[in-house]
């Protein structure tokens, strides 16, 4: 999900839009701390590149670190993108139903 969002967010992609939208779409609370140890293990991985912006005046944040991807990550998310159209086109189209009622017939089973 971070490598879409920095995907998404393309020149803004910095700490805190990223932090906003992963918790958006996570429906859940992200932590700087996790974020950037996301960030950092995908840097680590040549998925990003990060960069220090310029000072940032009157700011209590020096500068912000922008993320990029890198050409690895964007064939890493075509790879996953056609792996999953592949599933989901080979799955019988009444094993999944979106009825909550279906779902748990589904689960139960």
């Amino acid at each position: 999900m971070v490598l879409l969002v920095v995907l998404h967010l393309s020149e803004h992609a910095y700490g805190v839009p990223i932090g906003l939208d992963v918790e958006r779409r996570a429906g859940r609370r992200v932590t700087a701390l996790e974020l950037y140890a996301t960030l950092d293990r995908l840097e680590a991985k040549g998925f990003v590149h990060s960069w220090y912006g310029d000072a940032i005046p009157r700011s209590s944040v020096s500068t912000r670190r922008y993320f990029k991807l890198q050409p690895k990550a964007v064939k890493a998310l075509a790879e996953s993108k056609s792996e999953l159209d592949s599933m989901w086109r080979m799955s019988p189209k009444t094993a999944i139903s979106y009825r909550p009622s279906a779902i748990s017939e589904f689960e139960s089973s």
